[in-house]
């Protein structure tokens, strides 16, 4: 019997100051990366896949971002 699967895990990279995308408004954005991992009897093995995300705290809305705009984000 083999038991595995995919695991995501989101860690909050940080937070900045931008003009959302969505609603135009100056606000905190939650800048977040979010890696899904291989799993083998629940132990992580490996990254499948890995996304950059920012989220409005005035609108709720996320998008994804690229891994460079993230990382240049992440600096200040």
């Amino acid at each position: 019997m083999l038991i595995f699967g995919l695991r995501t895990v989101v860690r909050q990279l940080g937070v900045v100051t931008l003009i959302c995308r969505n609603c135009g408004n100056t606000a905190a954005q939650v800048l977040s990366r979010r890696v899904t991992k291989f799993s083998l009897f629940f132990v992580p093995l490996f990254p499948v896949r890995t996304k950059y995300g920012m989220q409005c705290t005035f609108c709720a809305a996320s998008y994804t971002i690229s891994k460079d705009e993230a990382t240049r984000l992440a600096v200040h």
